[in-house]
């Protein structure tokens, strides 16, 4: 039979065992028309789990309550399931990150987070300690993430599962980007982790705040009486009704959504997607065919090229993990795939490997929504190109190229964003 996870479908400590669940096989379901705070304290639920929490998992042998319990015994189900390691010391380790993330991530999110929704009384005093406290929780963590791509070993584990959870909630409501900024090790770490296929099955798609929420008034659940008397008053002026409705309707209508600005500038004899198939179906004589068209379409006015250096080349010492900085960066490049050609050269027979970029953008400049939006921007140092010099521009063509060796080193590999 089928495992029976009794909590409400945006519990992220009900997420933890559903996402073990699709790495290790095992078909759980989420009960149906669970409520908070009714289902978990009819009679019938307080006999599997006397204190009214959630998540409670029924299985063939009885329940278990306590969410990271749960995962353990939904990934034990799958016999050496690597989401605990392949050995003795990957395992400990793997505990070792699931204590952090439950011990010093969790709880300072929490403290920070619920008494601005009046879920306890809003100290300040002690919302700066929780700050301060899941600061330097981040600052170790990022330490250990800047040279690992996952928290134990070379793929996902049990500890990822529980740390991205705990940390999602800290993205999704309280932790924005200028606080995540002093933190870009775990800003990747994090966004790795969620655009993963079975992360992503079941937290759908994540987005990060843009603010703190403000502190709930003492005095706010007293608030909605007086609209009752007020709508009373209105529900006697007959005449006046037909007005309501219409500016209600007036200021429900959408609004139009505002164009892009470089969807304003004007038109340019470079069409991207020509340039992109051109790059794309060129297998032979690539400097004559490829290169050569791409000067022929090019257009200096209406676009501009641009070299990137990775500012911190000396901590790229393990080649996969530098690999999958370049592989997120490019994933959170997306937005601007209607506006921007790139390539990312990663260069270097032994560590620590250097990555180079360049860059195609619409406009003169980076545009503003892609360095608003993609933190990695400020991971590197960026460079106009200056087509006057030929050196820059035979700089140009060998990294649209691939030229292997480039700039004296061989290529550990060659990414492309089009």
């Amino acid at each position: 039979m089928a495992l029976i996870l009794h909590a409400g479908n945006n519990n992220k400590n009900a997420f933890k065992a559903l996402i073990a669940a699709e790495y290790s096989g095992v078909k759980v379901e989420l009960v149906k028309n669970f409520e908070m705070g009714v289902t978990n304290k009819t009679p019938e639920f307080l006999k599997i789990n006397p204190i009214g929490k959630v998540p409670v998992l029924e299985t063939p042998d009885g329940t278990v309550f306590e969410s990271n319990a749960i995962a353990r015994y939904v990934t034990r189900l799958k016999t050496d399931n690597p989401l605990f390691g392949s050995t003795l010391i990957e395992y400990a380790r793997i505990e070792q990150w699931i204590d952090f993330a439950s011990l010093e991530i969790d709880p300072n999110i929490g403290r920070w987070f619920y008494p601005r929704l009046g879920f306890g009384v809003h100290l300040p005093p002690a919302e700066e300690f929780a700050i301060s406290s899941l600061k330097r929780a981040l600052s170790a963590l990022n330490i250990h993430l800047a040279s690992n791509t996952y928290l134990v070993g070379h793929s996902v584990t049990l500890a990822d599962i529980i740390m991205t959870c705990n940390l999602a909630l800290g993205f999704s409501k309280v932790m924005t980007k200028s606080f995540t900024s002093e933190f870009p090790h775990v800003e990747r770490y994090f966004w790795t982790m969620v655009n993963q296929p079975n992360f992503h099955k079941i937290l759908g798609e994540v987005k990060q705040t843009e603010s703190v929420p403000p502190v709930q008034s003492a005095k706010k659940p007293s608030q909605p009486k007086e609209p009752k008397k007020e709508a009373k008053k209105e529900a006697k002026k007959e005449p006046e009704k037909p007005k309501v409705v219409e500016a209600a309707e007036e200021e429900e209508a959408p609004k139009p959504k505002p164009k892009n600005p470089l969807d304003l500038l004007p038109p340019s004899k470079l069409v991207l997607d020509d340039w992109k198939r051109l790059y794309s179906n060129t297998k032979t004589n690539f400097r004559e065919v490829a290169i050569k068209g791409f000067w022929d379409m090019y257009d200096p006015e209406g676009y501009s090229l641009w070299f990137c250096n990775y500012k911190y080349n000396d901590e790229n010492t393990v080649s996969f993990v530098t690999l999958n900085k370049v592989t997120g960066f490019l994933q959170r490049m997306d937005l601007a795939r209607k506006y921007a050609f790139g390539k990312m050269l990663i260069a270097g027979a032994e560590p620590p490997f250097k990555v180079k970029g360049l860059w195609l953008f619409r406009g003169q400049e980076i545009p503003q929504f892609v360095i608003d939006e993609c933190y990695d921007m400020e991971l590197y140092d960026w460079k106009k190109v200056d087509l006057s010099d030929e050196a820059q521009k035979e700089r140009v063509n060998q990294m649209i190229e691939d030229q292997e060796p480039f700039e004296g080193e061989p290529l550990l590999d060659a990414k492309c964003f089009k």
